[in-house]
């Protein structure tokens, strides 16, 4: 691993990599989290290379400063408080950084797929959003915008270029169905082009959703 990267989970496809998905954890998970859908997916034969990064241990601020993985502090319960803008942006560093190794091996922009459930939904859209350049899609599970802040139309190149992918459980009792759905509606009035789904479950991921997530990547990497 290179020196100052992200510590992550790696899945490499059977044959060479031609292209990837970032895909980040939620809160107080890690890089395994999601290491099991790789195989429910259907792109084994599309050379997808899997990079699930491990967030750095953080105290969090509404579970009594417990240390635990995080890629940011959360202050309290209603979401649109006093986000932490500060932690996300840290951690946008940190996996625009892991882009930039999959440039170095290969994989453009063009070629990859940044995603996150829940805080890593947050971050990959946060991120995502904001490049200069053009990725495959960003992918947003049970996920919210932490700032509107420099979402302005045409404030870069991939402004309604990268296709996103949103999904969310109406009853995710932590993150509201609603919180996703403004997200979504405030990106297609910024003119990106988003694909929403919801199903009648809590705050995780269940098989149709993985089956949409599956046609989805085969559209945008195949």
């Amino acid at each position: 691993m290179t020196t100052g990267l992200l510590p992550c989970v790696e899945i490499e496809p059977r044959g060479a990599a031609r292209a990837a998905v970032v895909w980040l954890h939620g809160l107080g998970a890690d890089g395994h989290d999601f290491e099991p859908v790789v195989p429910l997916l259907g792109v084994e034969d599309l050379g997808v290379r899997f990079v699930f990064p491990h967030a750095p241990s953080i105290p969090v601020t509404i579970n009594a400063g417990m240390v635990m993985p995080a890629w940011y502090d959360v202050v309290e319960l209603d979401l649109e408080r006093r986000p932490d803008t500060a932690g996300v942006e840290r951690s946008a560093a940190s996996v625009r950084a892991l882009l930039g190794r999959e440039r170095e091996r290969g994989i453009p922009a063009s070629r990859t797929v940044l995603a996150g459930f829940s805080q890593g939904g947050v971050v990959a859209l946060h991120l995502g959003l904001r490049l200069e350049e053009r990725l495959a899609g960003i992918l947003a599970l049970s996920s919210y915008l932490a700032t509107e802040e420099g979402l302005a139309r045409g404030s870069g190149a991939a402004i309604g270029a990268t296709p996103i992918f949103q999904a969310h459980g109406t009853l995710d009792p932590m993150v509201p169905c609603a919180r996703g759905a403004a997200a979504r509606d405030r990106l297609v009035e910024l003119g990106h082009a988003v694909e929403w789904h919801e199903y009648p479950i809590g705050h995780e991921v269940c098989r149709e959703e993985l089956d949409a997530i599956g046609a989805w990547l085969r559209r945008v990497l195949g």
